[in-house]
């Protein structure tokens, strides 16, 4: 998407921001941008744009629970050539940004260009008119670090239009600060707070994840119901590194929040003793233990008395249980829902959408989302009570 580039002159000045986010989750990261003051928001693909001054984008990375990270515009152009690309990421005033003794990486994204056949040439350039735009105003570059940078520079192509910016996170915003351990396959937090907001829970009711594995969504889920902002226990941003940092500014934010009151239940299960070891650990650290009930137990031996819960499934995927009959385990988990949860609403994640036929349900609503590369199936199943038809596969009878 191009937009027109702004000059930045102060703390209060408006910037355009980019959140970058999970194909499926923009239009959730767009609500969540509007809440927290964002302006003219626009979902894109895997992004959402809009406008805000320091304080949105201070408030971006330390609330918004599903994006992965922050960036601020510095400039936005188009060029002819390689030449002129280069003059032109000279001429932005990098001055502003870094400082000759600070250490800086470029990250680039390169689409549908003549010029730039890949990104890693991209960001050369870059790191060239950087370097070159010190060494003739103060006789000094600022050091390359790929490992540990203080600024981030964020490289945009599409076609022969580049958009350069700062990135106020660092390291993906996914990384929460309260995981200590992990299990096989760890949903990502941002995504497990998509599917929980997509899902339309906020606490008012129960919420049950009967394969929770190292307790990504439980844990997410408890955040969200206590109203504790996602960076809570994050230590560092990007931001921070920034000339024009202000410390008052982001201690005032952060102390704005409290935590609200839970009066429900969460319920977390897996069939692993070890999974939920692991998933008590992570929840100590979010300081969220207290309000999840954690079990070690089979979803066939679960059995939760509950109305109007929300239930959120991640089974495992194919790549893990080449050992176990897939079809089988979800007829399981469609039999369950059936005759333990009815009065209530699930959510199941697949990355097998063949295999959502052997729960027996009818899907109101399917979604297209992704964990990482994995490509997935959100379907939602309203567990109506009282007698329904299900519709069963091929030689799987009615239960």
């Amino acid at each position: 998407m191009e937009r027109e580039s702004n000059k930045t002159k102060g703390k209060t000045d408006i910037y355009n921001i980019t959140a970058k986010t999970f194909s499926g989750l923009e239009d959730v990261l767009a609500k969540e941008i509007k809440i927290i003051g964002g302006t003219d928001i626009k979902p894109g693909n895997r992004a959402v744009f809009y406008k805000g001054n320091l304080e949105v984008i201070y408030r971006s990375n330390y609330y918004l629970r599903t994006a992965l990270r922050i960036l601020k515009e510095v400039t936005a152009f188009r060029f002819r050539d390689v030449s002129q690309f280069y003059t032109k990421c000279k001429e932005a005033e990098w001055n502003r940004y870094l400082t000759q003794d600070q250490s800086f990486m470029v990250t680039s994204t390169v689409l549908h260009s003549e010029d730039f056949r890949n990104s890693m040439f991209a960001s050369l350039k870059v790191k060239d008119a950087i370097a070159d735009h010190f060494r003739e105003i103060a006789g000094k570059r600022p050091n390359v670090n790929t490992s540990n940078p203080d600024i981030t520079i964020n490289v945009h192509i599409n076609k022969n239009f580049c958009t350069l910016s700062l990135d106020s996170s660092g390291e993906s915003l996914h990384k929460r600060g309260y995981r200590s351990v992990q299990g096989e396959a760890p949903l990502n937090e941002v995504l497990a707070a998509g599917m929980i907001l997509i899902s339309g829970w906020n606490g008012n009711t129960d919420f049950i994840d009967p394969m929770c594995g190292s307790g990504t969504l439980p844990i997410e889920a408890a955040l969200i119901a206590r109203n504790i902002p996602p960076g809570k226990y994050r230590k560092r941003y990007s931001f921070e590194n920034w000339p024009d940092f202000d410390k008052t500014l982001l201690e005032y934010i952060k102390g704005k929040q409290t935590a609200g009151i839970f009066a429900k239940k969460i319920y977390a299960s897996d069939i692993s003793e070890t999974n939920i070891v692991k998933a008590k650990s992570n929840a100590r650290y979010a300081r969220v233990f207290p309000w999840i009930s954690f079990k070690a137990c089979d979803m066939k031996e679960l059995s939760i008395k509950t109305k109007d819960a929300t239930i959120i499934i991640n089974p495992p995927y194919g790549e893990r249980m080449k050992y176990q009959n897939l079809d089988e385990i979800y007829n399981m988990i469609g039999e369950r829902l059936k005759h333990n949860f009815a009065g209530n609403s699930a959510w199941i994640l697949t990355t097998s959408p063949e295999h959502l036929k052997y729960v027996g349900l009818k899907p109101s609503k399917k979604i297209t989302l992704y964990n990482g590369p994995l490509k997935c199936i959100y379907a939602q199943y309203p567990l109506f009570e009282g007698k329904r038809t299900y519709h069963l596969p091929g030689n799987l009878s009615e239960k």
